[in-house]
Parts: structure tokens; C-alpha cells; sequence
């Protein structure tokens, strides 16, 4: 005690407190929240995982949901109990080298993994690994990080080289619990053993998930570890602007002066908890970094809690900012840029000024304006959000709108299915125009028999990637380009035609080319036409500068070939690095535009 009270002394300024009598006690439950009786709560609850149960442990940013990743029965378990159907769970492993011995690690991952923030690294699976098949179903790739509390480290020194399923502590799509009240309510149907202690978590926080693409880090959800840190922008917020994100993925951030500060992935705001946590920690933030906003930046789309939540407050003025303009100044601010460029925005869903579901765009602008440039072409979208989780809907659209018959889905889907998503389309019944380049991967995944149904967003144009990744360069499939009218500036708007593309999926795939040889033409057409459009643009006066954002390009072989060839053509390419490029990353990218009309307007 004398050492906590006295200045003069390092733990006067320590907040936690390691006194043997009153400091951190750990406590094991079982799943009816009774206390267990036993002298080592730790080794009890570590036999526990190693006998195949679940257990809850509680650790920084709330609890996590552990299992024994070798055992089936134990991963399979945990998914039936969690609601979580196929999205990959996480594993925490002792070190590096246990690290190596399930995965590919090269010399870049291994410095992520032992980074200071211990992110999950996304690594190449070994076909061997000893991690069971239902950690991450159809996936080439695992989810790894590396303990990061003296929890996790004390937990592996009594297991040893066991690799630990370390996902979070919640229901499918919920947010994670952080709260000791919450604890049995929210989990006691799922773990069979609970390891607590009596520190209280302020705020929830999930871990950050990122990767290396050849040799350069990608973050793909930037939490733990990264957030709040500031990113540097390339001018001056004159005024303390708060900046709300979307609906999925969300974050939100506060700016002034030459920082923005970045919140913590928050999850998808359609569920109530989660609304209820972007609320609490926003004013967290604001108290953290003394910012009291007085302006609300938020996306176009009246539907989004993020919106809705901007609206109400009445003391602030908004700006509203197009999704897909917030993508690509999302990258230009991370990288510093304040001339024009090109923007190539390719995500699943964003309202469009026109009031259609963009996603296929290509924009010119900056942080003030940005004119549509070109787009994909307009495919009704049967069934509104429900195509996301049933891509085969997706396919249907594209081949009635490239006159192909329904033969490629014929042997899958029900005939009364396709009867009524045609008549869907036919009557434009429940079918939003969408220009989405996601939906069109989607499509296109359906086509080659990847998948007609997913269990969350991407999956299927994941899988195509993954399957595309395996066959060599061979051609690639090619769009039309047509003329649709102009600006007024007289600039003529691109229409990119993909029937085409569609017919040629169709006859390979019926004529028994290999469905990755396939899924490879296909990558390489889009990249063919980001480079051919790019290209087209920049010869009519367009910026040389082109920024690659939104949720497509997680896409590792499209943005590795695409930044290839636009480099080719003398391009010069940027890319997200340490800010998302899915829908994370759009708060970034409203604040710096809502700072640009302010600074702009008289």
C-alpha cells in the first residue's frame, strides 16, 4: 500500500493493483453460474478444454468462447451452440513456432503475429494441420494470434502446444459480452465452464483481424490494439466533426485539427446491443479525447441506424455523404492525397444518388466532389437483401439479363424457386436496380456451382477467389463498354455491359471447363476492366492517380492483379492499408469529405 500512495514510486501510477490479498482473483463457474470449488480455478478450467468442453474465458475487450481446435466434436459443438454456422473461428497458439506448425508463416506474418497489439494474422493452413476441418470450413486459410494478457499466457502453460479455438463471447452476430452481469444470460446455454475474475472491462473491444499481402499489412477489422489511435490526415478539420460509418462493419470517428480518431470495430448496427454500444462509446470518445462535435457526417441511406442516429441529434449540423465517394476518399486520406484521382469503389450494397444499390463504381474527384465516371450496368436484385444470402437469386438476374436460360441452376434449385424469382425480376416486384460489382461475384460463384447460399456476407465471392487462386492465367472474359450520356461538363458516362461476361461463363461452364479455370477468367476480366476504364478515363483528361476501395477489394488475387496492370499503364495505385477497405473504413472517409464542404463553403 505504501508503494501505491507514494509519487515517488512506479506503482503510484499503475491501475491495477497486484497485492496477493485484494488484487486480480480468478473464479471458475460452472454454466449455471454456481462457483466451482477448487483450489486452481485455472488448471481446472485448462482440463476442462482438454477433456473437449467449452469454456468461456474472460480476458481484455470481453470474453472469449474456447475449445480444444483439434477436437470436431468439441468445434462442432461450439458452432450448434453459438448459432454460427460457417464463418471462421479464430485460434490463439502458444508462439510462433506452434503457429508454424499448423500454418505457412513467412517472415512479414511472423512480425505480425508478435506485434505489440497481437492481431488475429490471417495465414496459409498446412494440408496436414492437426486443427480440425470445422474451425474454418472450406477455407485455405486460418485466423491465428497470439496470447496477449497474463491470462492466456498462464492458460498455455498449462496446456502446452494445445491450439485453442479463441472466438468471441456471443450468439452469431451479436456483440461480443463484456459485462460480468451479462455473462450467464448471454452464455450460459453455450459454455460448459466459465474462468472470470474480478476486474471490471470499461469497454468492449473485439480483437483486430489483418493480413500480409506480399509483405504489406491489410488490416481487415482495425480493434484491439489499433483503435483509437489517430490517423494523420493532410489538412486541417477546422470544426469538431463527428463521422457515424454505415450499417455493417461499423465504426465511427472524431475529428479536429490533423488527427482523426478511429473508434473500434462496433459490429453490425442492426442489432439493438450493438446500437446501443456505438452510442455509449461515442460519448466515451468524445469525454477520452475532449471533441464535442459540431458536426454529424453520415451516409445517404435513410435506413441505417448510423443515419437515423445522426438525424436525431438536433444541437449539430449533417452532412451526408454518398457511400461510395466515402470509400475512395477513405484511401486518400489514409495515404495523404488531396489531388484528384480516379476511384474504383467496388462493394456489395450503397444508396446511390439516383436512389439504386450502387457498388460497381468508378468516380473522379476528391475530398469535395466526385462525378460518376462509369458503373457497372443495373441488375435487379430479387428480394432485396435476401439475393445477399442467396447469390443463385443473383445468378438468375444475370442470366435473364444476358437472355440465357435457367439451365445452370436447374439441377439445384427448385423450379417453382426460379419461377417466382423470375416473375420477380419480370415485374420488377421487391427488386431494386443494383449496379453491385459484390453481387455480380456472387453471381458469378452460383453459375460455377461454388455455392447458392452463404451464412454471411462474401462467402461465396470468397470461395470463388479461393477457387480461382488454383488454376493458372489463361485469358480473361471481356465486358462491353458503352456510352450512356454525359455530365455537364459534356463527359460521357461508361455503362459497363456485363452480359457478355455472363454468356461467356455460361458456355464454359457448359461446354465442362474447369470451374476454376473459370473462376480465374473471371478475375481476370475485371481486372482487365478496371485497367481498360482507368486507362480511358486518364486519357481524357483524368486524374493518373487511381484508389482501389470498398468491401471487393479484401479480394487479395484482384487487388494484387489489379494494382499490376494499372502500374503498367503508368498509373499510380493506392490501396488500404491500415484502415479497411470495407466498410470500416467509410467514417474515415466521411469525416475527411464533411471537412472539405466546411472548409469550402463561405
Amino acid at each position: 500500500r505504501a508503494e501505491y500512495e507514494d509519487p515517488g514510486n512506479r506503482r503510484f501510477y499503475a491501475q491495477p493493483t497486484c497485492c496477493p490479498r485484494c488484487g486480480p482473483r480468478l473464479q471458475l463457474l460452472d454454466h449455471h453460474g454456481r462457483v466451482i470449488s477448487t483450489p486452481d480455478p485455472l488448471h481446472t478450467f485448462a482440463q476442462a478444454l482438454r477433456a473437449g468442453r467449452i469454456g468461456a474465458l474472460k480476458g481484455l475487450g470481453g470474453l472469449h468462447l474456447a475449445c480444444d481446435a483439434r477436437v470436431s466434436s468439441a468445434v462442432a459443438e461450439l458452432r450448434r451452440r453459438k448459432h454460427r454456422d460457417e464463418k471462421p473461428f479464430a485460434l490463439m497458439v502458444q508462439d510462433v513456432a506452434a503457429a508454424a506448425t499448423l500454418c505457412e508463416v513467412q517472415p512479414h506474418e511472423r512480425e505480425l503475429l508478435q506485434a505489440s497489439c497481437r492481431p488475429i494474422v490471417l495465414l496459409r493452413r498446412h494440408a496436414q494441420s492437426e486443427v480440425a476441418i470445422e474451425v474454418a470450413p472450406n477455407n485455405p486459410y486460418l485466423g491465428v494470434m497470439l496470447p496477449y494478457t497474463p491470462i492466456h499466457y498462464l492458460l498455455f502453460q498449462e496446456l502446452g502446444g494445445v491450439p485453442l479455438v479463441m472466438t468471441s463471447g456471443n450468439r452469431s452476430d451479436e456483440p461480443i459480452v463484456y459485462d460480468d452481469a451479462d455473462i450467464m444470460p448471454r452464455l450460459g446455454g453455450i459454455a460448459d465452464a466459465f474462468l472470470t475474475h474480478n476486474r471490471p472491462i470499461h469497454v468492449r473491444c473485439d480483437d483486430s483481424v489483418t493480413r500480409s499481402v506480399h509483405g504489406v499489412e491489410q488490416l481487415i477489422r482495425r480493434s484491439r490494439g489499433y483503435a483509437p489511435k489517430p490517423v494523420e490526415l493532410p489538412f486541417d478539420v477546422a470544426v469538431p466533426i463527428l463521422s457515424v460509418g454505415g450499417q455493417l462493419k461499423a465504426t465511427f470517428a472524431l475529428g479536429h485539427g490533423r488527427q482523426a480518431f478511429l473508434s473500434h470495430h462496433l459490429g453490425d448496427l442492426d442489432r439493438y446491443e450493438a446500437f446501443r454500444a456505438f452510442e455509449r462509446d461515442i460519448e466515451l470518445y468524445k469525454v477520452l479525447f475532449a471533441i464535442e462535435p459540431r458536426v454529424i457526417a453520415h451516409d445517404l441511406h435513410p435506413d441505417y441506424a448510423s443515419t437515423r442516429y445522426a438525424q436525431r441529434e438536433k444541437s449539430v449540423s449533417l452532412v451526408a455523404v454518398q457511400h461510395h465517394h466515402a470509400h475512395m476518399a477513405s484511401c486518400m486520406a489514409e495515404h495523404g492525397l488531396t489531388e484528384p484521382v480516379i476511384g474504383v469503389s467496388f462493394d456489395g450494397t450503397g444508396h446511390g444518388t439516383d436512389g439504386a444499390v450502387w457498388g460497381g463504381e468508378f468516380l473522379i474527384g476528391d475530398y469535395l466532389n466526385a462525378k460518376r465516371a462509369a458503373h457497372l450496368r443495373y441488375v435487379g436484385m430479387p428480394g432485396g437483401d435476401k439475393a445477399i444470402l442467396e447469390p443463385w437469386r443473383m445468378a438468375l438476374a444475370h442470366l435473364v439479363d444476358a437472355g440465357e436460360n435457367e439451365d445452370p441452376l436447374r439441377h439445384r434449385i427448385p423450379a417453382a424457386s426460379l419461377r417466382s424469382v423470375r416473375q420477380m425480376l419480370e415485374k420488377r416486384v421487391n427488386t431494386p436496380p443494383t449496379s453491385s460489382a459484390g453481387r455480380l461475384f456472387d453471381a458469378v460463384a452460383a453459375l460455377v456451382g461454388v455455392r447458392d447460399r452463404v451464412s454471411y456476407e462474401g462467402e461465396a465471392a470468397m470461395e470463388l477467389e479461393w477457387l480461382a487462386e488454383r488454376a493458372p492465367h489463361d485469358g480473361a472474359y471481356a465486358f462491353d463498354l458503352i456510352e450512356t450520356g454525359s455530365h455537364d461538363d459534356g463527359a460521357p458516362v461508361l455503362k459497363v455491359d456485363t452480359r457478355p461476361v455472363i454468356t461467356s461463363v455460361v458456355e464454359d461452364t457448359c461446354r465442362g471447363v474447369d470451374s476454376a479455370q473459370v473462376a480465374r477468367r473471371f478475375h481476370m476480366g475485371v481486372v482487365d476492366l478496371i485497367g481498360i476504364v482507368c486507362d480511358r478515363l486518364r486519357s481524357r483528361g483524368g486524374p493518373r492517380v487511381v484508389v482501389l476501395s470498398g468491401g471487393v477489394f479484401m479480394n487479395t488475387l484482384l487487388v494484387t492483379e489489379s494494382r499490376r496492370r494499372l502500374e503498367s499503364l503508368g498509373l499510380q495505385v493506392y490501396t488500404h492499408r491500415h484502415v479497411p477497405t470495407n466498410d470500416g473504413g467509410l467514417s474515415l472517409g466521411q469525416l475527411a469529405i464533411a471537412a472539405a464542404r466546411i472548409a469550402a463553403s463561405p
